[in-house]
């Protein structure tokens, strides 16, 4: 759970230009009437449309979204608050990939679904293009409501993933290799769930939380060294104080991971952002807050 969602993992000692996003959107209205919907465009759509993005994009603009933490520039920085920590989704160094996503939504539901490639090799900037072996697939539906006028949504998420990635088990098995799980990389799968809360409790206070899991066996490969993953927290604006665009945040995570991602580690093995040597990995147990002052 690195504490700082900015932060790249990567650093060149020169400048550098890269396309964050370059993709096509379109919506496709099914009628039930008209309804506002909040784009970088705005306007308005028909409540019931089928939405097609392909691309150049982050998953994350799109799956696993929540209200009250998810941009680390002005909600929670650490990255596991900013997204499900235990999904390892598809992105390279810099948290972009290319895929094509579908949304069906309705007035109190949405379903989505998406395939994106995935990174030639672990935390790597260029993309596999071996495109019959390399990618990843992931699904959402969500439930939106609103009781006593108040607005939430529940939001449940599965990934699968095939990448050329080593197994932990594989490497321990074989200690001639040095605990370098390259050395095992095949195209293997990673799969996974995620549950996504949010949920206005009264006015000017709100509360999120988020689930994860993910099978664990093979190396992480894009993300973040979680398996499983469980944060929750709270939102409230500054209303009570005069101050009413002021909002303040704070936030809980536990983290762990698998057994056998356990050994790998004790035995000397190196994740992206964990690994020393010969230790004995506990949860990891994160509290975070802030205050967002509007100037």
């Amino acid at each position: 759970g690195f504490p700082n969602s900015e932060a790249y993992r990567v650093g060149k000692t020169y400048p550098d230009f890269s396309v964050s996003r370059a993709y096509i959107r379109q919506t496709i209205g099914l009628g039930g009437g008209r309804e506002a919907f909040d784009d970088a465009l705005g306007g308005t759509r028909d409540v019931r449309n089928l939405t097609f993005t392909v691309g150049h994009l982050s998953a994350k603009d799109i799956f696993d979204t929540n209200a009250y933490a998810n941009d680390g520039r002005s909600q929670f920085m650490n990255w596991v608050l900013v997204a499900n920590g235990a999904w390892d989704y598809p992105a390279n160094t810099l948290g972009f990939t290319n895929g094509i996503a579908a949304e069906f939504n309705t007035h109190a539901w949405s379903a989505r679904l998406g395939i994106f490639q995935v990174s030639k090799v672990v935390n790597g900037i260029r993309m596999d293009w071996n495109l019959a072996h390399a990618w990843s697939t992931v699904a959402e539906v969500e439930r939106r409501y609103a009781p006593g006028g108040h607005p939430g949504a529940l939001r449940l998420l599965a990934y699968d993933t095939r990448a050329h990635m080593g197994s932990y088990q594989d490497t321990i098995d074989n200690p001639s290799l040095g605990e370098n799980i390259e050395l095992t990389a095949a195209y293997r799968y990673k799969y996974g769930f995620g549950i996504n809360l949010e949920q206005e409790i009264r006015k000017n206070l709100g509360a999120f939380a988020r689930l994860g899991w993910n099978d664990g066996k093979n190396q992480t490969y894009e993300f973040t060294d979680v398996d499983r993953t469980a944060t929750a927290g709270i939102s409230i604006k500054g209303a009570a104080w005069r101050r009413p665009e002021d909002r303040v945040g704070l936030a809980v995570v536990v983290n762990g991971i698998s057994a056998v991602h356990r050994q790998y580690l004790a035995a000397g093995g190196l994740g992206i952002t964990v690994g020393d040597g010969a230790l004995d990995y506990r949860t990891e147990r994160i509290v975070e807050a802030y205050y967002n002052w509007m100037i």
